[in-house]
């Protein structure tokens, strides 16, 4: 996430969910567990939007679209905290809500995806000279269209593994699902990201063939050995 996107969403849609901690704060929300009364709105959105925007993007939100996307969250974040008992972690629970969210929006999307610079997946190093720059877009936007094909399901374990280097446990743990099942998901995205990638080198290859240009691979591309069961 870069340092202007932080900028642009905290002057704003930042002071709508500030608004609704105030709200929240002059309520008082008596019904809140004892866990609730202790997480307000505020520290949910201090300590996590980090979090919840590079989710948002790992789960193919576009960049243009995070702003709302975020603001999606945490207005449900204010509407749900009062539901919240401390029975899994705040990040499990954000998880649950950014997915359902990036869900909506993908449903939506339909032909508006648009891919960015910005180092939501990857980081362009400084100093990138301008014909490297144009290559690393080229890139990206070739991950991001490989990523769009695998399910939602399968590509939120995909990227947590794979670019955020989470470990299966830890995987089954965010998303509240068994260890085998984080595998299973594994594997099937591995799969089909390695034929879409198999597609995309043949069909550049013929390209190649007569144009005597070829188009690389996402740099960093996770090797995709199947049977790796990290």
């Amino acid at each position: 996430m870069s340092t202007a996107a932080i900028s642009e969403f905290v002057r704003w849609r930042a002071p709508t969910v500030r608004a609704a901690a105030r709200a929240e704060s002059a309520a008082g929300l008596g019904s809140r567990t004892a866990m609730s009364d202790t997480l307000t709105l505020r520290a949910v959105y201090d300590e996590h939007f980090p979090f919840v925007w590079r989710s948002l993007r790992r789960l193919g939100v576009p960049e243009s679209d995070v702003p709302d996307a975020a603001q999606e969250v945490f207005l449900v974040v204010h509407r749900k905290l009062c539901e919240f008992e401390g029975r899994s972690k705040v990040t499990t629970w954000l998880y649950a809500i950014v997915l359902r969210v990036a869900q909506d929006r993908r449903k939506r999307a339909f032909d508006r995806r648009r891919v960015d610079d910005e180092d939501a997946i990857t980081s362009l190093e400084d100093g990138v000279d301008p014909s490297a720059h144009v290559e690393q877009r080229q890139r990206l936007a070739l991950l991001e269209r490989l990523l769009d094909e695998l399910p939602l399901e399968q590509r939120a374990v995909f990227t947590l593994f794979e670019l955020d280097a989470m470990s299966g446990e830890a995987i089954a743990e965010l998303l509240e699902i068994p260890l085998g099942t984080v595998y299973s998901r594994l594997r099937l995205a591995r799969e089909a990201f390695a034929k879409s990638a198999a597609r995309h080198r043949a069909r550049e290859g013929f390209v190649g063939s007569t144009s005597g240009a070829r188009a690389p691979l996402p740099q960093g591309t996770p090797k995709l050995a199947v049977g790796d069961g990290r």
